[in-house]
């Protein structure tokens, strides 16, 4: 097979040359480029291509290129797939292929590491020694544990249910909700609506794909009905959260904290370095004061399990549907 991989990063590499050493058959060639209107061209002559990007795949020309190019696969190595646009995968009859369970148990312990940063109010606890040098251990700071939470997930698919798991094994009461009810999940979780999740949830945390009909999903009207005491976590996608809203209800005391992997406007900073903070949007200066907010750049994946097998089940996938079998990860909208 002759695969291009747009978006290659260095860390990513290393799985390719050892992909390339298991399969000398097989030819990968690799750009740092992410696919665009501009480097499409790029892909004329390779059976498929791979990619794992942020940016939007939203130029009809690409799926009109990549299909006279003989090109009928996208395969995805994330699990999103909320850059394509999927009016023109079908106008061009193309598919797409991700890989939905590279490591679920890496964004679950992100969760984790997240939740229990704010619970153990850490940020506040940090900026009073590096800022003001104040070691005294003050009464505000003393926090609670675990097993006295009750966590709330919306969307429980593989991430979600990992995380519905590690909560559940260190004691705390683990609620949530989703369109689909998993049986096997009763053992560590109890299902509910999505308006109860909301209002008793201690931790709140969102696992579920990103579609138009939930962007927005926790805004003003959300954020009012939690918790004062309550975090949000979102290690899933930026626009699932309002984010002026957040910062109002974190303002107005509405909830107690946020983690954030993912923002809305993560696609004007995230990747990229910046020389003043004046530079970086407006809702993230406001949030970036808040000792009671943490935010990493979309990166609660990151492990090398996960980037292992984002290169290993993305190939894996595309050598099935060269050699006449069927995607084992196929997405259908």
């Amino acid at each position: 097979m002759k695969v291009l991989l747009y978006n290659m990063t260095p860390e990513q590499m290393v799985y390719v040359d050892k992909w390339r050493k298991n399969h000398p058959e097989d030819d990968l060639e690799t750009s740092e480029e992410i696919l665009d209107a501009s480097t499409v061209d790029m892909a004329k002559g390779f059976d498929c291509v791979s990619m794992m990007q942020v940016v939007d795949i939203d130029q009809e020309v690409v799926y009109k290129k990549l299909a006279s190019f003989g090109i009928k696969q996208l395969a995805l190595r994330s699990v999103g797939y909320n850059i394509i646009n999927w009016d023109y995968v079908h106008k061009y009859n193309l598919f797409v292929t991700n890989t939905p369970a590279y490591s679920p148990r890496a964004v679950a312990e992100n969760t984790l590491t997240s939740a229990m940063y704010l619970l153990r109010n850490w940020g506040q606890i940090l900026q009073n020694e590096k800022r003001d040098l104040n070691f005294v251990r003050e009464e505000n700071l003393m926090s609670d544990e675990i097993y006295n939470k009750t966590v709330g997930i919306i969307g429980l698919g593989r991430i979600g249910t990992a995380t519905a798991e590690i909560f559940s094994a260190l004691g705390a009461r683990v609620i949530g909700n989703d369109l689909i009810e998993n049986p096997a999940n009763e053992a560590f979780l109890e299902y509910t609506d999505f308006d109860t999740v909301i209002k008793e949830s201690d931790i709140l945390t969102l696992h579920t794909p990103l579609d138009p009909s939930i962007v927005n999903m926790i805004s003003a009207e959300q954020f009012k009905q939690m918790k004062d005491t309550a975090i949000i976590i979102n290690d899933a996608r930026g626009p699932l959260i309002n984010t002026e809203d957040l910062v109002d209800a974190l303002k107005n005391h509405e909830i107690a904290g946020a983690a954030l992997d993912v923002l809305t406007e993560e696609n004007d900073f995230f990747m990229k370095k910046f020389d003043d903070i004046s530079e970086l949007p407006k809702t993230y200066q406001e949030l970036a004061k808040m000792p009671n907010v943490v935010i990493t750049p979309h990166s609660a994946y990151y492990t090398k399990t996960s980037v292992k097998n984002m290169i290993e089940h993305s190939m894996t996938d595309i050598k099935r549907v060269l050699n006449g079998q069927k995607p084992v990860y196929l997405v259908e909208l």
